[in-house]
């Protein structure tokens, strides 16, 4: 068994630093190819990888054959149920469904929120004026991590990280890169998220990437 993460730039790509993740808290061993994105031939190079035609996109070698996974919240799901041992959702049933509530309300909502602040990870910038409806987004998310902490008492949202962390974490990045307004706790939680190892090591290919002119 072998496992490929095929993803974007990593200045820009929240979608590939939440599968990303997850793979760094399993324990996997993967390689990963690194697509430039925002240039005139990025889509299809991206088709030479992923039938859907975008990132990020996982490849399982196995059993002589090599099976897709598109979709990062598909890619989680996909690597908790392989590496079970990892506890990438949390092991009390109502916790678990209660992270995965939190994990589908980012996958499928605040959109204002992306786009008025894209993940630039490498950078620190001034946030633009805010719709009313991005301070609505934003509001709610720090409504969700405050609940999260106060409920389950520990590090990170349901105790220990898990999927839900890994589909919060590009958010945590663009509220230091354009300093949005936190209250005690959940600033706490976004230095831990920031801290870890696998964010540092994103931060430091992200950097890379902006010094290269790439990003």
């Amino acid at each position: 068994m072998a496992y490929t993460l095929v993803i974007g730039t990593k200045n820009w790509s929240s979608w590939s630093l939440r599968p990303w993740l997850a793979l760094r808290a399993a324990g996997a061993p993967f390689e990963e190819i690194v697509l430039r994105l925002r240039q005139p031939g990025t889509k299809g190079e991206i088709l030479k990888h992923a039938p859907s035609g975008k990132v990020p996109l996982l490849k399982i070698a196995e059993g002589g054959r090599e099976h897709l996974v598109w979709d990062s919240l598909a890619i989680c799901e996909t690597l908790a149920e392989r590496h079970a041992q990892a506890q990438l959702w949390p092991e009390n049933p109502f916790a678990r469904a209660e992270a995965r509530a939190y994990a589908a309300e980012m996958h499928a909502g605040f959109r204002d929120l992306r786009d008025q602040l894209p993940m630039n990870f490498a950078h620190r910038l001034a946030a633009p004026e805010l719709r009313d409806e991005t301070k609505a987004q934003v509001a709610r998310i720090i409504e969700a991590w405050d609940g999260a902490l106060s409920r389950h008492k520990g590090e990170f949202l349901f105790g220990r990280f898990s999927i839900a962390d890994c589909m919060y974490a590009p958010v945590c990045s663009r509220f230091v890169t354009y300093g949005i307004e936190t209250p005690e706790p959940v600033r706490a939680y976004i230095a831990r998220i920031m801290a870890l190892p696998a964010m540092q090591d994103w931060g430091r290919a992200s950097q890379a990437e902006v010094d290269a002119g790439l990003a």
